[in-house]
This record gives C-alpha cells, sequence and structure tokens, in this order.
C-alpha cells in the first residue's frame, strides 16, 4: 500500500479516528486515503488557524490525540498561533504537514519554506517521513503526542504516493518512573502546615485527579490552587473547590499572600502574564516557599497518587466542593455582570463553557462558578482567536453535550471562519460575543504600564467602531442564525431560544 494509507491506518489502530484540516495539492494523495476510511471523521476548516484549535479544543474534551492536516510551510504558519496555545494547554496533538516531493525541493517553488524550522519552534517533536516507513512515522508521532506535547510530521508528497508501505501497530508509551515516597511524605507534611496550598493543573483539574486532590485538601486543611488560564477545569455545583488565580498582578498577589508553602504538582510557578514597571514577574510573596513535587508536563498523575498514600487518603473524605449559587435575573443595559449572570442562570448541566471573554472575563466567570456542572476550557497561551476553534473541536468531540462560548469581538474575527465550520457541521454550539467595539485588553494594558493618555494613533489601533462589525451579517453569511441583544432580559431570552434547537446560533451581545 502507499504511504497515505499505511499513515491513516495507523492512526486509526492507535485510536485516533478524527481529523481536523485544511488540505493542498500535495496532500492530495492523503485525502484520497481518508476518503477511503469512512472510519475517520474529516472536519474542514477554512483557516489553519481553525483546524489547529479545533483540534486542540478535541484533545482537551478527549483526553486523547487530537490531529490537524496542514498545507506546508505557509499553511503550518498560518495555524502556528493555536498550535502555541495547545502547547501551553499540555494537550497531546499531532500535526501532519504535507510537503513537496523530495526531487521538488531543489527547485525553490513558491510554496517552499523551512518547514521544519517553522515546525520546531512550537513543536516538541518533528520528524519528515520516509518512504516506505510513513505507518512507523506516524505510529512515532502519536506516541511522541500521547503525554501531552505537539508531534509535527512532515509527510513529502513523495512519501505519500509511494507503494511498500505498511500500517505499524502503535507503539507503547514511554514507561514512566515511580514517584519517590520519601518526597511526596515530605510534601504532605508540608500541606498539613497552616497557610499550605497545592497548586494544580493539566489533567488534576477535571475527573477523578480533580477528586484525589479535594480528598488531600480535606485530609491536610490545604488550599487548591490553580492558574488563572486553565486547559480544562471541572466548575459548577458540586464541583471540587479549586481557587484559580486572578489575571492581574494585584488580584494574584492578594490571593497568595498567606501562603506559606506553595506545592507544585504539574502546575508552573505562577507568573504574570507580562512584565510592568516597578512590579515583580511573580505575584509570589518573597516568604512564600515554594516546593516543586512534580514539574508542569511531567507524571503529574504518578504523584498525585503517590502523594494520596502519603497524606493517608481512605477515600471517604468529602473534598470542599462549590455551592450552587443562581443570579438574579439581568436587567437593563447589557454589562460584564449581565451577561454573566444571563450565562450562568442558562448553562445546561454537563455543559462546555469555552472563555474568550478577555477583558470582561473576570465578573463573567464569578457569575458563572455557581452554575450548574460544567467544564471550563480556557485561552492557555494568550494567543487570542483559540474561543472558536475550541469550541468547534469540543463539540465534535462531545456531540452529546451544549457547547457555549463567550467570545470578545476583537478574538472572534481571527478565526470568523469557525462558524461555517459549525453550520457545516450541525454542532451544537452556543456563541456569545461581547460586542464592546474594540480591544478593550490593550486599554487596560496600556493603563497597567502608567499610559493613561490615550489619543488617536492609540485609540485608532484599539477599538473596532468605525465601521461597526456586524456580526448578525456575518454570522449568516457562514450559514448560522443569529440576533443582536442589548439588554439583559433579551439575552437570557436569546440564550434560552438558542439552547432550545439543534445546531449553532450566534448571539451578538451589545455592551
Amino acid at each position: 500500500m502507499d504511504g497515505a494509507t499505511a499513515l491513516v491506518r495507523t492512526f486509526l489502530g492507535a485510536g485516533v479516528d478524527t481529523v481536523f484540516a485544511n488540505p493542498g495539492t500535495s496532500e492530495m494523495h492523503l485525502v484520497a486515503a481518508l476518503d477511503d476510511h469512512p472510519d475517520m471523521r474529516c472536519v474542514l476548516a477554512l483557516f489553519e488557524g481553525g483546524a489547529t484549535g479545533a483540534a486542540d479544543g478535541h484533545a482537551r474534551m478527549t483526553g486523547g490525540v487530537g490531529a490537524v492536516l496542514l498545507h506546508l510551510g505557509p499553511g503550518f504558519g498560518n495555524g502556528w498561533a493555536n498550535l502555541h496555545n495547545a502547547r501551553k494547554a499540555g494537550v497531546g496533538l499531532v500535526a501532519v504537514v504535507g510537503d513537496h516531493a523530495r526531487r521538488h525541493l531543489a527547485y525553490d517553488a513558491p510554496l517552499k519554506a523551512d518547514l521544519e524550522g517553522v515546525a520546531r519552534s512550537v513543536s516538541h517533536w518533528v520528524r519528515v517521513a520516509a518512504r516506505g516507513t510513513v505507518g512507523t512515522d506516524g505510529a512515532a508521532a502519536v506516541r511522541a503526542a500521547a503525554p501531552g506535547r505537539i508531534a509535527t510530521l512532515v509527510l513529502p508528497a513523495d512519501a505519500a504516493w509511494s507503494e511498500g508501505d505498511a500500517p505499524a501497530e502503535g507503539l507503547a508509551p514511554p514507561e514512566e518512573e515511580p514517584a519517590d515516597r520519601a518526597r511526596a511524605a515530605a510534601a504532605a507534611e508540608l500541606l498539613a502546615r497552616p497557610g499550605a496550598a497545592l497548586m494544580l493543573d493539566g489533567r488534576m483539574l477535571w475527573g477523578e485527579a480533580a477528586e484525589t486532590a479535594g480528598r488531600i485538601a480535606a485530609r491536610t486543611g490545604c488550599r487548591l490552587m490553580a492558574p488563572h488560564f486553565c486547559a480544562r477545569i471541572r466548575r459548577g455545583a458540586g464541583a471540587v473547590a479549586i481557587e484559580t488565580l486572578a489575571y492581574r498582578h494585584a488580584g494574584a498577589r492578594e490571593a497568595l499572600e498567606d501562603v506559606a508553602e506553595l506545592v507544585l504538582l504539574g502546575a508552573r510557578h505562577p507568573v504574570n502574564f507580562f512584565a510592568y514597571p516597578d512590579l515583580p514577574s511573580t505575584p509570589l510573596p518573597a516568604a512564600t516557599r515554594v516546593t516543586e513535587l512534580c514539574p508542569w508536563g511531567g507524571a503529574a498523575e504518578v504523584w498525585l497518587a503517590a502523594l494520596a498514600e502519603a497524606v493517608g487518603v481512605t477515600g471517604q473524605e468529602e473534598p470542599p466542593r462549590v455551592l450552587a449559587r443562581r443570579p438574579e435575573a439581568p436587567r437593563g443595559a447589557l454589562t460584564a455582570e449581565a451577561v454573566g449572570a444571563a450565562v450562568a442562570r442558562a448553562l445546561p448541566e454537563e455543559a462546555i463553557f469555552v472563555n474568550e471573554a478577555i477583558s470582561l472575563s473576570a465578573p463573567i466567570l464569578a457569575a458563572v462558578e455557581g452554575a450548574a456542572p460544567h467544564d471550563r476550557l480556557d485561552l492557555t497561551g494568550g494567543a487570542i482567536g483559540d474561543g472558536l476553534p475550541v469550541a468547534v473541536g469540543a463539540a465534535v468531540a462531545c456531540p452529546g453535550r451544549r457547547v457555549v462560548a463567550v467570545v470578545g469581538d476583537g478574538s472572534a474575527m481571527y478565526t470568523i471562519q469557525c462558524l461555517w465550520t459549525m453550520a457545516r457541521e450541525r454542532l451544537d454550539v452556543t456563541v456569545v460575543i461581547l460586542a464592546n467595539r474594540g480591544y478593550r485588553i490593550l486599554q487596560l494594558e496600556m493603563e497597567a504600564m502608567g499610559k493613561t493618555g490615550i489619543g488617536r494613533n492609540a485609540r485608532a489601533m484599539m477599538d473596532v467602531a468605525d465601521p461597526e462589525l456586524d456580526f448578525v451579517a456575518l454570522a449568516r453569511g457562514h450559514g448560522v442564525e443569529a440576533l443582536r441583544v442589548e439588554t439583559g432580559e433579551a439575552l437570557e431570552a436569546a440564550l434560552a431560544g438558542a439552547l432550545a434547537v439543534q445546531g449553532p446560533r450566534l448571539i451578538e451581545a451589545v455592551l
């Protein structure tokens, strides 16, 4: 068989059965192979950033390896920002990138680029597939991605069309080293002290791992904490109560002020999003002692189990939990608080809440925290434009669950083409666009830098009000039904209507 067929069969054998794609001419043999395998779901994105972001969202919700198909160096470049977000999310993702046949590279064709160089800037693993070993190379890519890494497999056209290849069986993941029981015991002793906190990230924030962390907190009395932006975190009534740090330095510093012992379990050291004049780069007080039990990206599950054993968890402990809280119905002109109240009241049980509210996120997240049980997906790498594609991937991964995405208007324009994919795939996604007619986050950052006088040139680079974006028209042009609301009452009614029907809907909320 040819290399393209070997690759598809290898992926299917490894459990990778969905690919988000924006292919080109150099991938036609792979497209033909995908056509021969209807058990592989192929989802077209009209822009590569939509494809990479969707693969990220899919992997976050399945817990497996996501897959994306891209076209040459320029296609990879177009998808780079959301691969960066996926890398910061710690998801496993294989990017298959078609390239010219090896003999064609010497002619410097228009689309020739330093594909490997671009790929290495965001990937943990890069390999150029060879003729006759594409199946084996594909299995190696899945293995490399499985621990939560970005693996890029460059597929030259001649490797895809050449015969003599074969699918490879999935390679066993690398063995994880056992946790050091002495270190786990030392961390357990620290967590029992006054002012102790356990900081978690990644898979520790949902599922049974979060429950185990909650039992550790119940046993020791420590606080549970997480970064501000989480790839996936269980939220809503009944979820294990895990504090997320504030975005701003002052808020994060306030939360950490009383933390004497901070144990990191699969989490990074707290750091400010940016450097600011006269502020330290970290919100951690100088007196806080930090102990890294397991680094970010490490075998956190192994260390969590060892820590639970060291603490003496029996399974009978009751973790601290989020209490149900239903906000009052919003009334009058829309504000961020009103949007949060409307979303919190409308959110169905087991919904997936995609948060790209940017400058308006704090009051919205505060309102939604005690809503019906749900999973929340955040902008992990700071490269805006992942809200819509992550919603696509999450909806494809979980067809029985509603997806509600709250996205800033400026962010939405980066990957607005994802609305078309939502319509084509009939995805149950409700998009709320926060239309404040500008990049409000930039205005806030100017103020944080001490620049209070915003003049004509600065304002011209921060607002999108002249002309105003018409998201209702944009949505309908992509095949998605839409309406515009300007009051809390209208937003609540629009959400109820959107969530009562199947398929995507967009609500432009004018603030």
